[in-house]
């Protein structure tokens, strides 16, 4: 099914924190044809899945099993090494449409080996701001003086709308920070020039966060601090350092990584 990989991008590798995009669907799955993202491994990371239709089932090293629904959160911190799956698997006669948002958020260098961990976020837990009309969930993170519950390593936010066509959106960025906005649905209008779905328009450090829906739309706000250190990628492996992307390969080659709970398929390491 269709994926959008908007980061990292070849003149932006990330904005503060999120160093990787995917735009999920819309698919649709049914018993025939089923979604098998096999177990496989991360360091360095946290992932975030929201979802604006449909269900995921998560599992993981830790022994965690979790369905993930539209405007709940996963949030799992690879640390110093997790492995997880990813399915959706509809029964006889079913059929299930998905549409969502996976991202990846580099951790700072000082927390880069912390304990992995995994954490569920039910919609009724995840603060909403009203913005000029428009109604944002605020997903992660800091914005307007609101706060997420869900727990993280640096300042970073990340909120979720969607917004009719008129409404506007304004939000002041701190000087060591930077953001930028996606469109996952309709077309927004940024200093004049308007912006279609699967496009993100990234702002500079520091730069408020402006623009208005000029159909209804669906758009995720993000960013915030940006790390003084580079980011090296390989893989699902995100690090500072390219020795530690290497013994991750090895470890994961070598079959050192945790097994994922009632999974027996598993990605292996990429020759190249």
């Amino acid at each position: 099914f269709i994926v959008r990989r908007v980061l990292p991008f070849m003149n932006k590798r990330m904005v503060g924190p999120f160093i990787f995009w995917d735009h999920m669907g819309p698919a649709s799955f049914s018993h025939e044809k089923q979604m098998k993202v096999r177990a496989h491994p991360h360091i360095g990371l946290a992932t975030i899945t929201y979802l604006f239709e449909g269900q995921i089932m998560h599992r993981d090293s830790l022994g965690n099993q979790q369905m993930i629904k539209p405007g709940e959160i996963n949030w799992m911190t690879a640390g110093h090494g997790i492995a997880h799956s990813e399915r959706v698997q509809p029964g006889v006669g079913e059929e299930i449409k998905v549409h969502g948002i996976q991202v990846w958020v580099a951790l700072p260098k000082e927390h880069e080996e912390v304990e992995p961990s995994f954490f569920h976020h039910k919609e009724k837990d995840l603060p909403m701001i009203e913005v000029n009309g428009a109604q944002f969930r605020l997903i992660v993170g800091e914005a307007f003086g609101i706060k997420s519950p869900v727990k993280t390593y640096s300042e970073m936010f990340y909120l979720s709308s969607q917004m009719k066509e008129c409404q506007g959106f304004s939000m002041p960025v701190k000087p060591h920070h930077e953001g930028a906005v996606y469109v996952a649905k309709g077309e927004i209008e940024v200093e004049g020039i308007r912006y279609a779905e699967s496009s993100m328009i990234c702002f500079n450090p520091g730069a408020d966060i402006i623009f208005q829906a000029t159909a209804d739309s669906i758009v995720m706000v993000l960013g915030g601090e940006i790390f003084p250190e580079k980011r090296f990628i390989w893989w699902n492996f995100v690090s500072s350092s390219q020795e530690r992307l290497e013994k991750a390969k090895l470890d994961w080659k070598e079959g050192r990584f945790p097994l994922v709970v009632d999974e027996e398929e598993y990605i292996p390491l990429p020759e190249k």
